[in-house]
């Protein structure tokens, strides 16, 4: 159906598609969870709208089977079911890792937030891709432990990274940087032992928020792979009627290490 208004849309599309994936696993291969999906496409002036049917079916011709390498694939066929000259897609999902309790080594699973983000241009070539990982995180303030005579307050907090790359990583080894700049880690269970454990730890490893988005920063700026990121922090703070927040976006120039650096 054609339209005389001669307006072109820059996205049109189906929005909050709750639909199963399997997504790539480290540890086990593969790992089934339910997406939250967004996707779209141009439309050009001449037509009057998009089939939005045709979106859902794409995501049942892939099988459900989403990772970063056949992203690509899908947004080229979502152009090339709907005659559109741009495609977008986005995909947030929870992921969950087994993760053990530090002294008494019980196992749980932790849930993190995920995402992948991705636009195709004109030409088939991958205009913008992003993966995010929202982790949550355990701080201890160093100005209350620095004022305080009997401990310090902590507070959970999530923090978020997006990334764009040059080749496949794994999403559990991004997780696990943003968990190494806390002053500790979250988990499901801890029995007694693990507690104290944790907030001793954490009393030895103060961290504003600034502090986090830093570390995370300086652990990013050295990896040749990722290209940009943002850093965003948020804390829950347990004594303030707010949250603390920080956040950076940075362009990586982070380069390949050379022959001249393997010999040293």
């Amino acid at each position: 159906m054609n339209d005389g208004r001669m307006i072109e849309i820059d996205k049109v599309g189906v929005k909050n598609i709750k639909y199963p994936i399997v997504v790539l696993d480290k540890v086990n291969g593969l790992q089934h969870t339910i997406a939250t999906i967004d996707m779209y496409v141009n439309l050009p002036h001449h037509y009057k709208g998009t089939h939005m049917s045709r979106f859902v079916e794409i995501l049942h011709t892939n099988k459900s089977l989403i990772n970063m390498k056949d992203f690509p694939n899908i947004l080229r066929e979502m152009k090339y079911r709907l005659n559109a000259e741009a495609a977008h897609l986005s995909i947030r999902f929870p992921y969950f890792i087994k993760k053990e309790a530090p002294v008494s080594k019980i196992e749980s699973f932790m849930e993190y937030q995920c995402g992948m983000f991705g636009s195709m241009d004109a030409t088939d070539k991958m205009k913008e891709f992003i993966v995010s990982v929202a982790v949550p995180i355990n701080t201890l303030c160093p100005c209350s432990k620095e004022i305080s005579e009997f401990g310090a307050h902590n507070q959970r907090g999530i923090t978020k990274v997006s990334v764009r790359f040059k080749r496949f990583f794994w999403i559990e080894d991004l997780i696990t940087i943003v968990e190494k700049c806390a002053s500790s880690d979250i988990y499901s269970i801890l029995k007694r032992e693990d507690e104290k454990f944790v907030t001793e730890h954490a009393y030895e490893n103060p961290k504003f928020v600034e502090d986090v988005v830093r570390d995370i920063a300086e652990t990013l700026s050295k990896d040749a792979n990722i290209t940009w990121f943002t850093i965003e922090a948020e804390n829950f703070e347990s004594i303030h009627n707010h949250s603390a927040y920080a956040f950076l976006e940075r362009n990586n120039i982070a380069r390949e290490p050379d022959k001249t650096d393997e010999k040293k």
